[in-house]
C-alpha cells in the first residue's frame, strides 16, 4: 500500500560493518524515565512492551509539521504523531491489525566512515504474530543525505534482529483515501436492524456494486455505516487502487467466509 524507499548499496557502505558492529552499535530505551542502552545484538532481549519514547511530542508556534495523536482500534488507546503523514502510517497499521505501535521507541547510535551518528526511529510495530516492524517515515523529496545513513543504520539494525524495516516516503494513488473513508467506521458497531446479514445474503460470488449492494438492504442509509464496518475488518473486499464509491465493485471475503 505504501511507497517505500530503498536503501542504496552506496549508503550502505558508508558503514562500519565489520564483524563486531553489533556489539559496538547501541539502542537507548526509555523505562520509567530513565534511559538504559543495550548493544544491537542483544536487542531482543529488551522489554519493549514496557518501554516510554525516547523522545517527547512538542508543539510550538511556528513549526512546519503537525503533531498529535492517533486513536487507534488494535491498541484500544491513542498513540502520539509528529506529522501527517505519520498519521497516515498509523491509520494504516490500524487498518492491517497490530498488536502494538510504539513511537519514538529507542535511539540508535551507530558508527560511519567520518564517526559515530545518533538516529530515532518513528515507529516500531508489535505485529499479531510476534512479529516487530521498524517504519521511519519520511517524504521522498524531503530526504537528504544524512538521512540515507540513518536509514540504512536503521535497516542493518533491524536485520541484525530479525525486524522488517520500511522506509515510507508515500502513497500508491487512493490507498490513504479508501483507507480514511472505512476508518470512520472502524470502532465497534451494533447491528440491531440485521442489515449486515443483509448485506451478507445480496453477495453472491461475483462482485456488487457498492450503491447496488446497500440498495438492496432495508434501510440503505444505516446499511452504508454497517458495509464500511465489514470492510475496515476485511470482511467485505475491494480494490484500494481505486477511489471507493458507489461503482465500486465489492466482495465478499475470504475472512467473511470462515465465520
Amino acid at each position: 500500500m505504501a511507497s517505500a524507499y530503498e536503501v542504496g548499496d552506496a549508503v550502505r557502505g558508508r558503514l562500519v560493518l565489520d564483524d563486531s558492529w553489533p556489539r559496538r552499535w547501541s539502542a537507548t530505551w526509555c523505562f520509567d524515565g530513565a534511559e538504559v542502552a543495550w548493544p544491537v545484538r542483544d536487542l531482543s532481549a529488551v522489554p519493549l512492551l514496557s518501554s516510554q519514547p525516547v523522545r517527547r511530542f512538542t508543539w510550538r508556534a511556528r513549526q512546519r509539521h503537525r503533531p498529535g495523536l492517533q486513536f487507534m482500534v488494535s491498541t484500544g488507546r491513542h498513540h502520539g504523531f509528529e506529522s501527517l503523514e505519520e498519521a497516515r502510517l498509523l491509520l494504516a497499521l490500524d487498518f492491517v491489525t497490530v498488536a502494538e505501535v510504539l513511537p519514538q521507541p529507542f535511539r540508535l547510535s551507530f558508527e560511519h566512515r567520518d564517526g559515530r551518528a545518533e538516529h530515532i526511529p518513528d515507529f516500531l510495530a508489535v505485529m499479531p504474530d510476534g512479529g516487530r516492524w521498524l517504519f521511519d517515515v519520511r517524504p521522498r523529496q524531503l530526504v537528504k543525505e544524512d538521512d540515507e545513513l540513518k536509514f540504512a543504520a536503521a535497516q542493518e539494525t533491524a536485520a541484525a534482529v530479525g525486524w522488517r524495516y520500511t522506509v515510507v516516503t508515500g502513497w500508491r494513488p487512493h490507498v490513504h483515501s479508501g483507507v480514511d473513508q472505512m476508518s470512520a467506521q472502524r470502532r465497534p458497531l451494533q447491528d440491531p436492524l440485521g442489515l449486515q446479514r443483509e448485506l451478507d445474503a445480496a453477495l453472491g460470488t461475483e462482485p456488487v456494486e457498492f450503491g447496488q449492494l446497500v440498495e438492496s438492504t432495508s434501510l440503505p442509509a444505516v446499511a452504508r455505516a454497517q458495509a464500511l464496518h465489514l470492510l475496515w475488518h476485511r470482511r467485505l473486499g475491494f480494490d484500494l487502487s481505486r477511489p471507493l464509491s458507489d461503482c465500486s465493485r465489492i466482495w465478499r471475503s475470504q475472512r467473511r467466509a470462515e465465520r
